[in-house]
């Protein structure tokens, strides 16, 4: 499997302990920078742009499996035999099929408000909204957040997706490519086949937002049966943003524990 040599920021020493943030579907490193700088106190920190993503290489396949290969090149070109991972949604997808891959090559394991299983909701008609957004006719950004009102109520959601729209010789266009991402959509709900693979035995810290439906301590025990299971109160799947200060002390306590 040909793997894409990703683009990252870095923040903090090179004499700490590392760490690498795995963004969600639709995200990059930038939606990280606040958070990594705070980490960046006591881990060296690596924020990647996963294929397809911020200004890392388009590649016409994306799921876990070659996602994972990305993680493991990265590793291997920077000289990190073992790391600690911290994965949102889709990212942290990516470092749970990592750490049940290469086991030891991974110190400890943060996933955010994901489990490793597929889900049923869908994308598509998110994806086709922003297709159908006409960019010839768009002068600026919130002309662009009008016209999706009505496909994409939540205004939070809105501004984080146009985050990909992006100005070029005075003509907007996406930074991803959506139809790449209208056909790997399905590989993102979903979780690779697990049936010959052991679970994680190692250390695991699972972050759930309390409004969020997207992990259930049933679906993480099986394949991570060591792992803690936290809540963060007043969150939904944007845990991250929505409670920064509760979400960093979580990360930040688990990492340095014995």
């Amino acid at each position: 499997m040909l793997a894409v040599d990703l683009a990252f920021e870095e923040f903090g020493h090179s004499d700490n302990a590392p760490l690498i943030i795995l963004h969600g579907f639709f995200a990059s490193s930038r939606n990280w920078r606040q958070v990594a700088e705070k980490l960046a106190v006591r881990f060296h920190v690596y924020v990647l742009d996963m294929r397809n993503h911020g200004v890392s290489p388009h590649h016409e396949l994306m799921d876990y499996p070659a996602m994972t290969t990305d993680l493991l090149l990265f590793m291997d070109v920077h000289k990190l035999n073992t790391v600690s991972l911290l994965g949102h949604s889709m990212g942290g997808k990516v470092a749970m099929w990592f750490a049940l891959n290469y086991p030891e090559r991974l110190d400890k394991l943060i996933v955010a408000d994901i489990a490793p299983i597929s889900y049923t909701h869908c994308f598509n008609n998110l994806i086709q909204a922003l297709k159908e957004l006409p960019l010839h006719q768009i002068n600026n950004r919130k002309e662009a957040e009008l016209w999706l009102v009505e496909h994409i109520p939540e205004q939070s959601y809105r501004q984080f997706l146009l985050q990909n729209l992006i100005l070029k010789e005075g003509i907007y266009c996406w930074r991803v490519n959506l139809d790449t991402f209208y056909r790997m959509a399905p590989n993102i709900i979903a979780f690779p086949i697990i049936e010959s693979i052991a679970p994680y035995t190692g250390s695991a810290l699972f972050l759930g937002g309390e409004n969020s439906g997207y992990i259930k301590l049933e679906d993480i025990n099986v394949l991570f049966p060591n792992a803690l299971f936290n809540i963060i109160a007043n969150a939904g799947h944007w845990l991250h943003v929505q409670q920064p200060i509760f979400f960093i002390e979580e990360v930040e306590s688990y990492l340095e524990s014995g």
